[in-house]
């Protein structure tokens, strides 16, 4: 390696290193649950073949795939844990007149509502006053602002396209505390004949909060009386997120399947997965998705493949799994899955999206 290309290297290296000094493990986890019901039916494996604007989450080299050229909206609702967490998605690819570029917007945003706040449930003597008892929301929000380009001929079926999302992340716990954060992802895609790849590297240059927190003297002491710890460390690092996807398009007529094969791998250290060492976890996920005619689609996925204690077994086999299904006609697009969040806690999640095409002419 010439020495031009060392420092770039060294450099790099050793910011990465010092990253995993100092970040947090499942550093902002709200934004690894993922966009639309399409992506989710196939448990995760969605990298090389995601192309309409829910791409901006999944990989935004994606976007500029989209066959239509005018508005589409997207929106997805699901709850979490019974209905205790609500995870709620918006996005939209602009109009563009130029085929090889397109810019999306999109925001995601994860919250409890509700909790109960009883620092101030008990007087000073030790009796319970309810008139003091008050609620709050704790609510994660992250806004994308996504670029996708065509490279080479924009008329090729199957070109190389790439792209990237520039993210602002506000969370909020109540009163309490709030955080601030900015990150950028990048994308690839390739397309060739029937075989499509993809590439995803979230947080790329590692994404950081910087916290704030507001707790009176009172809620400081009583936090310590409970035996609870009072936050200082007022910046969290995520660490970046590297994803490779492989899938493949085959046709029986009227029938499609599109099986695929993504691997995350995570470098915030060791985690409970396929492989994991001290410095990076893989994770695979997989899904195969059947079209009739392109209108009518059923998935199946699965992903999180672990490790388990259960019962009498120290090592359980585990993984979660996925289905969905959807239809679309010229300009609508409705989707369903389900899956479960808890691996096997009876914690079912049900999601709907939909995604609409205004004006367009595919």
């Amino acid at each position: 390696m010439s020495d031009n290309l060392k420092l770039p290297f060294y450099i790099f290296f050793c910011v990465c290193f010092i990253h995993q000094m100092n970040a947090q493990k499942y550093s902002n986890a709200f934004l690894q649950i993922g966009v639309g019901a399409a992506g989710q039916g196939l448990g995760y494996a969605f990298i090389a073949s995601t192309n309409n604007t829910n791409a901006s989450y999944w990989n935004p080299a994606g976007i500029v795939r989209n066959e239509h050229q005018n508005w589409e909206i997207s929106a997805m609702h699901s709850e979490w844990f019974g209905g205790i967490g609500k995870y709620d998605y918006l996005g939209a690819t602009l109009p563009s007149k130029n085929e090889k570029q397109k810019i999306a917007l999109s925001m995601v945003r994860f919250g409890v509502d509700d909790i109960p706040n009883t620092l101030n449930l008990y007087n000073v003597d030790g009796t319970i006053n309810f008139d003091n008892l008050s609620s709050f929301s704790a609510s994660d929000y992250a806004f994308f602002f996504s670029y996708s380009r065509k490279l080479g001929n924009a008329f090729s079926l199957n070109p190389l396209s790439i792209g990237l999302n520039a993210k602002v992340i506000h969370r909020n716990i109540g009163k309490f505390a709030n955080s601030w954060g900015f990150g950028l992802d990048a994308g690839l895609q390739y397309h060739k004949n029937n075989f499509k790849f993809g590439v995803m590297c979230r947080d790329i240059t590692s994404t950081f909060n910087v916290w704030q927190f507001s707790f009176s003297e009172d809620e400081k002491s009583i936090l310590g009386i409970t035996g609870n710890d009072v936050p200082t460390e007022k910046l969290e690092i995520t660490q970046p997120q590297i994803i490779f996807g492989l899938g493949y398009l085959k046709r029986f007529n009227k029938l499609g399947v599109s099986p695929e094969l993504d691997f995350y791998i995570q470098t915030d250290g060791k985690r409970n997965t396929v492989y994991a060492n001290n410095i990076f976890s893989i994770d695979p996920a997989i899904g195969i998705e059947i079209n009739f005619i392109s209108k009518v689609f059923l998935r199946f996925g699965a992903n999180q493949f672990q490790y388990l204690s259960i019962g009498n077994n120290p090592k359980s086999w585990s993984f979660r799994p996925a289905f969905g299904a959807g239809f679309k006609t010229k300009n609508i697009e409705i989707d369903y899955a389900f899956n479960d969040p808890g691996i096997g806690n009876g914690s079912n999640s049900h999601i709907i999206s939909a995604m609409i095409n205004i004006g367009s002419k595919p």
